[in-house]
């Protein structure tokens, strides 16, 4: 998220040392030049590239700066210089050379293939799309969003409105400490230290399957282990004496994973405390730790879709689960480890209706909104989406929204876990050990939209459970997920490139 360029280079600014880039040129997005900067934010508009905006600041400079054009397009010699400063002959770029380029970044959001069509788009000069309804595009963010969402080129560009970004500059800071309080300093770096901050890490302790199959003779068994929501903006919010707490939703729902954060009482009731204003700031170790999870659960099912499913202890889950699988009896059981939520984007729902699916063959799945997908995988992996979710509002934003619903699902099945030791506690802390796949391990995603008569409704959690079936199916339906955790160099686990930090 905080790629700068570097005398015209990308660089990850947060492991870069001041001391390495004294007297070097320091351009960040706000410094582009306006031809450019505009013409990158409009093509992430118009192509879905950007949801809540908060990663895709860095993916642009990354971008801008050429580096993943073909060696013919850059001038001789030196690093690649930034695109609008040079008359490089255009080149369409290739999906893989894209893809590389994006190694050091993570978009949870849009499952990648939007941000190859922005740079196609860069890349082919054409100008920016007309008559598309920005007001519409964001009733539907907002509806696949679960929170008020804006929809426009400045959002690329990191102004959508983020919970951190309007606080005092003369806010205290609050963090998390190692005692289950809260440190408070004048500054970050202050309440860091009283802190005790613990640097995330990636643990050689391998991710387990913390409930059991129910007994019984099953036609088909399902066990899933604990996975992190993996929203990039972690949890803040800033607080005046007396005042209203920021929403540390701010442009982005989070796919749940914020609903009860704990950033915004805690910032009211500090700030009341010292009688100033308060920004409570979680780092991603704190939201692995303290944020809540998917419940895991374990399920056996007869050919007739009843069956029986333990889960992690829940409020709501057992609602979730009987509204796509009312033949299934659920228990719900104590284990150790983080907070769970049934607010995780598809939770106890998506896995019944998994469940059921797989178990009678069916290849169309139904929402609890209303919604109605089907997903093929080809044989080279390629997945082909159809969605149907009411009035479409906005194709871009929606087939955005779908398309990144199939990143996630395809990471459920197949790659995502973290590790919980015995007594409960998360152990991989860093965004490149929860298994997220990468640009390069996510294969083509087409998205057919079928219109319907009725009102809008979220369609890409129905996405979302039909790619989970498709993929389970492309496995051969084995009994846990992710099914390929542990195997040879699996998609989404591979050592970062060269150069890249966890």
């Amino acid at each position: 998220c905080c790629t700068v360029w570097v005398d015209g280079a990308p660089r990850v600014a947060c492991v870069t040392p001041a001391r390495r880039v004294a007297g070097r040129s320091i351009t960040t997005v706000a410094g582009l030049e306006a031809e450019v900067r505009d013409r990158w934010a409009q093509a992430f508009c118009d192509t879905g590239a950007s949801q809540c905006g908060f990663c895709t600041p860095g993916i642009l400079m990354r971008l801008a700066a050429g580096s993943w054009r073909k060696r013919s397009s850059l001038p001789d010699g030196g690093p690649p210089t930034p695109i609008g400063r040079v008359q490089a002959p255009r080149v369409e770029p290739s999906s893989r050379s894209v893809e590389t380029a994006l190694l050091a970044h993570l978009c949870r959001c849009t499952g990648w293939r939007s941000i190859l069509e922005a740079a196609e788009l860069v890349a082919s000069g054409e100008g920016p799309r007309p008559g598309r309804d920005l007001a519409a595009a964001a009733r539907r963010a907002e509806i696949e969003g679960g929170v008020p969402q804006q929809v426009g080129p400045e959002v690329a560009l990191g102004e959508g409105g983020f919970a951190d970004d309007t606080a005092p500059l003369d806010a205290l800071v609050a963090v998390p400490d190692s005692e289950g309080g809260w440190a408070v300093g004048e500054t970050l770096l202050e309440a860091r230290a009283a802190a005790g901050k613990i640097q995330g890490r990636r643990t050689t302790l391998e991710p387990g399957w913390p409930i059991d199959v129910p007994e019984g003779h099953w036609a088909l068994s399902l066990q899933t282990t604990w996975t992190e929501p993996a929203y990039l903006e972690t949890d803040a919010s800033w607080c005046l004496p007396g005042g209203e707490p920021a929403t540390p939703l701010a442009n982005g729902g989070a796919f749940g994973g914020k609903t009860a954060s704990p950033a915004p009482t805690v910032a009211r009731r500090l700030a009341d405390e010292h009688g100033r204003a308060v920004r409570v700031v979680l780092s991603r170790e704190d939201t692995v730790r303290m944020g809540p999870k998917r419940p895991p659960l374990a399920a056996g099912l007869r050919a007739d879709g009843s069956g029986a499913v333990r889960v992690a202890r829940t409020a709501g889950i057992a609602d979730a689960i009987g509204s796509s699988g009312p033949g299934l009896e659920v228990e719900e059981v104590d284990i150790a480890g983080p907070p769970t939520s049934a607010a995780i984007r598809g939770a106890g729902w998506l896995e019944a209706a998994v469940l059921v699916a797989a178990t009678r063959d069916e290849a169309v799945v139904r929402s609890p909104a209303g919604a109605s997908a089907e997903a093929h995988i080809d044989d080279d992996g390629a997945i082909s989406i159809t969605v149907s979710c009411g009035e479409p509002l906005d194709d871009v934003v929606l087939r955005s929204y779908c398309t990144g619903a199939a990143h996630m699902a395809l990471g459920l099945v197949r790659s995502e876990a973290i590790a919980v030791d015995e007594h409960g506690v998360p152990h991989d802390l860093t965004i490149r050990s929860f298994g997220v796949l990468r640009a390069v391990d996510t294969p083509p995603i087409s998205v057919e939209i079928r219109p319907g008569d009725g009102p809008a409704v979220n369609g890409s959690d129905a996405v979302m459970a039909a790619v989970a079936v498709a993929a389970w199916r492309a496995e051969g339906l084995p009994p846990r997920w992710p099914t390929r955790r542990g195997a040879a160099s699996p998609p989404g686990t591979a050592p970062p490139a060269p150069g890249v930090r966890n």
